[in-house]
């Protein structure tokens, strides 16, 4: 075959299957006229007006500048309800409505989104302002008592099991004793606080300490599961006397008195005193920036705002950590949290993280087996120690304690699964594993017959062995379900096990669909598998796990070289890392040409394939422009015509949102040339193709129908959803072309990767693994970057996420023979 340009995808050469057209160009420059960056100038010293809901999602330049925005963003939170110009480096910004920089990243501008939005928390893309972009998309038909939506029925469902998870650490030893499980040690945190007030020890003996939670700023009542918090109803409204004086302060501090709702949701009903009394607090406002909380504390205190008042520093602790968790962090190094205290003028870093951890503002963990215990008895046994110490450092690692109870607990969960004696039904499983379809799902299927707790890894075809378990425990008369993380997922379990037995992770949590509960408040279930289990995040698989009897067996499967959850954690992963319960790695290969090509980046090569049928396609591009210009080509004409593969069946996906050649400017053009129109329903037109934002982290993609005045109708695959007006700014988005986070767990006949040359420092093996493995028939590369694609494939792996699962599985699941 043809031989590649240096760097570039293997596959058939360009010539003949992206004819050119003569018409295109002028959509091309159309398109990258309508990509200009909309950022907002960063102000510094007040509170901008974009902190508010906005029809935005932030996109973060990740390590690009400018309009060059890659994933880093889509990373943490690709689909949020609301936000704002970002400009963060590494991260998207973790909070709606606003400017972001990441502490201890530096600060590059970055685009606004498309009001896909950000995780509930802060996470992701657009941040908490999903609640106030969904605040009347919960409340049903007009007149009447609403029904409840899937929404609503899942944030009360998150709220029974996160009182079920607090009710049982307090049935244990309290918040202190779990936040010491990764050393082994109960540590007494009034006993550290006291030895450091006193001078007898330093603050850094604070190893495995666990502070009461934070004052003033309280936790939402249901954090995200899979960080795919479904937009939360609308809060109980503040009463107006307290809503007039968060106002009053607001503007004495020159901020815009539309914040009002957001503080008194973020603060309670006592805002307007916790501001005056410590106005970085309004950092705890999805949005705002420490620039923004800084020029307000300088209107309320004059000049008693000082760069290094303790308020200033726990509150930007506080606000360092929940940025981390954008990237997928659950802690930090206590190191990268004091590197990205100094870039924010705090004059003692190490005096404000031991102010902070007094406080209770963090929790502070030790990453490794061993900890600091009282003073050796006598100066051999202290030097012994000491040289221990030098061959083995230990870490410090900093977090909140929302993912410190998350993960706890789902330590505890996935342990008193895997730990539990297997029940003995009577069911034939030699029987089943006999009668599987491949010897991987045979193998399988064994290891649930004996065993609590199973992991299994494996690609797209892969997929069909998690199923077979489903299958044969149906079969021997158990009570089997699947999960996918989408709906598309959902669909190809269904034509596998059948529509009764396959859910979404989401759905299944939130009790509108699945096998209900039982007299315990547990899924009635004896077996769960659930498919593309790299897509939980530590919050929603405790909320899983918790879900689910004593006794019942569950399979954690999924592609470990996907890109991770949108949400902090890496459930995953860390628990593959624990070797603590039986696993199961699929020897089914993917097939085909795409199947080999995909196979080969897993493991750091990307190779040249056979594709005799056109299965894969390169088309080499100069620049953007041209790139946009090869892209609605191949969608519109060469791959229906040459491949017969449908414009619709076909999808388009590119690294970032922003750019010259990121998701605005291609759909900007893949709607005018496919359905053209003036957008009279909120920007769209019937036929538009949209990705619907139903929660951070969850993307459906579908086709507009109509509009009434319910909302827009949707047409998700067969599925009828309608999206309320009022959410219709902030949740939609045109969808011909997405990011491959918003991509991942749905699969297309066709699909047209983008990778224009601004966008190569966003590249990785994971992104390009993700996004060429959505193709099931053929895939197109517009390619344009060069050697950056090979050396990402090579070179570049996932970002790395810093989490505390892993040990704590250790400890947990630590066999005798371990011992």
């Amino acid at each position: 075959m043809t031989a590649l340009p240096p760097g570039t995808a293997p596959g058939t050469p360009a010539e003949g299957v992206a004819d050119a057209e003569s018409g295109v160009a002028e959509v091309a420059e159309a398109s990258v006229a309508a990509s200009g960056a909309t950022n907002t100038p960063e102000g510094a010293g007040e509170v901008a007006e974009d902190s508010a809901p906005a029809a935005e999602e932030t996109d973060a330049a990740g390590t690009a500048e400018g309009d060059t925005t890659s994933e880093a963003d889509d990373s943490s939170a690709e689909e949020g309800a609301a936000g704002g110009d970002g400009d963060a480096a590494g991260t998207g910004d973790g909070a709606a409505g606003t400017e972001g920089s990441a502490a201890g990243t530096g600060d590059g501008p970055a685009e606004a989104g498309d009001g896909a939005g950000g995780a509930g928390d802060g996470s992701g893309e657009g941040g908490a302002d999903a609640a106030a972009g969904a605040e009347a998309g919960v409340a049903g038909a007009e007149g009447g008592t609403p029904e409840l939506s899937e929404a609503q029925a899942e944030l009360a469902a998150q709220r029974e099991l996160r009182a079920r998870i607090e009710a049982r650490k307090a049935e244990k030893e309290g918040p202190l004793a779990a936040g010491a499980k990764l050393s082994g040690q109960a540590a007494d945190l009034l006993a550290a606080v006291r030895a450091v007030e006193s001078g007898e020890k330093p603050g850094a003996s604070f190893f495995a300490s666990a502070p009461a939670p934070r004052r003033p700023a309280p936790l939402p009542e249901a954090p995200a599961p899979v960080r795919t918090q479904p937009p939360r109803p609308a809060p109980v409204a503040a009463g107006p006397e307290a809503l007039a004086a968060v106002r009053a302060v607001l503007s004495a501090g020159s901020a815009p008195d539309s914040l009002a709702p957001q503080v008194t949701e973020a603060l309670g009903e006592q805002a307007a005193e916790v501001l005056r009394g410590d106005p970085w607090q309004l950092l705890a406002v999805p949005g705002v920036r420490p620039e923004q909380a800084d020029g307000f504390a300088r209107a309320l205190l004059g000049a008693e705002c000082r760069p290094d008042d303790p308020r200033r520093a726990a509150a930007l602790v506080a606000w360092i950590l929940e940025r981390a968790s954008v990237q997928g962090h659950t802690a930090l190094p206590i190191a990268a949290v004091k590197a990205a205290l100094a870039e924010r003028s705090v004059p003692d870093p190490d005096e404000a993280v031991r102010d902070a951890i007094t406080e209770g503002v963090v929790l502070v963990f030790q990453d490794g087996e061993a900890a600091l215990d009282d003073e050796p008895a006598d100066a051999e046994e202290s030097a012994e120690e000491g040289e221990a110490q030098e061959s083995a450092p230990v870490e410090v690692l900093l977090g909140l304690d929302r993912y410190a109870l998350a993960e706890e607990s789902l330590a505890d969960g996935l342990a008193r699964l895997a730990n539990a004696p297997v029940k003995d039904d009577g069911s034939d499983w030699s029987a089943a594993a006999a009668a599987a379809p491949s010897p991987s799902a045979a193998e399988l299927i064994r290891a649930v017959a004996g065993s609590g707790l199973v992991t299994h890894s494996g690609g797209e075809a892969a997929r069909a062995e998690s199923a077979a378990v489903v299958t044969a425990a149906h079969g021997l008369g158990l009570r089997a379900a699947a999960a996918a993380h989408t709906r598309d997922g959902r669909r190809r379990l269904a034509s596998a096990v059948g529509a009764e037995r396959a859910f979404t992770v989401a759905a299944l949590l939130s009790g509108t669909e699945g096998p209900g509960r039982d007299e315990d408040g547990a899924l009635a279930l004896d077996v769960l598998v659930v498919q593309d289990a790299p897509q939980l995040d530590v919050e929603g698989a405790a909320m899983l796990v918790e879900s689910l009897p004593d006794g019942c067996r569950l399979v954690l499967g999924g592609d470990p070289e996907v890109l991770g959850s949108a949400g902090a954690g890496r459930v995953f992963a860390d628990l593959l890392a624990a070797r603590a319960v039986p696993h199961v790695a699929s020897r089914t290969p993917d097939p085909g040409p795409i199947g080999e090509l995909v196979s080969g980046i897993g493991v750091g090569e990307l190779g040249q394939v056979e594709a005799p049928g056109k299965e894969v396609v390169i088309v080499p591009v100069r620049d953007a422009g041209e790139a946009v210009h090869r892209c609605v080509q191949l969608v519109a004409d060469s791959v229906p015509r040459a491949l017969g593969v449908p414009t619709e069946q076909t999808q388009v996906i590119t690294v970032g949102h922003g750019g010259s050649a990121g998701t605005r400017a291609l759909n900007a053009a893949l709607k005018q040339r496919l359905n053209p129109g003036p957008g009279r329903f909120g920007g769209f037109d019937p036929g538009d193709r949209v990705a619907y934002a139903e929660a951070p982290g969850r993307t459906s993609v579908g086709t507009v129908g109509s509009a009434g005045p319910d909302g827009l109708h949707l047409d998700c695959a067969g599925e009828r959803l309608v999206v309320p007006k009022e959410r219709v700014e902030s949740a939609l988005r045109h969808g011909w072309a997405l990011t491959a986070h918003q991509a991942a767990g749905t699969r297309w006949p066709a699909v047209v990767a983008v990778l224009p040359g601004d966008a190569a420092q966003g590249l990785s093996r994971s992104w390009v693994y993700t996004a060429f493995g959505r193709a099931e028939r053929h895939l197109s590369v517009v390619h344009g970057v060069d050697q950056a694609l090979a050396r990402a494939v090579a070179e570049v792996p996932a970002p790395a996420r810093t989490t505390r699962l892993t040990p704590l599985l250790t400890a947990l699941l630590r066999t005798p023979e371990a011992e």
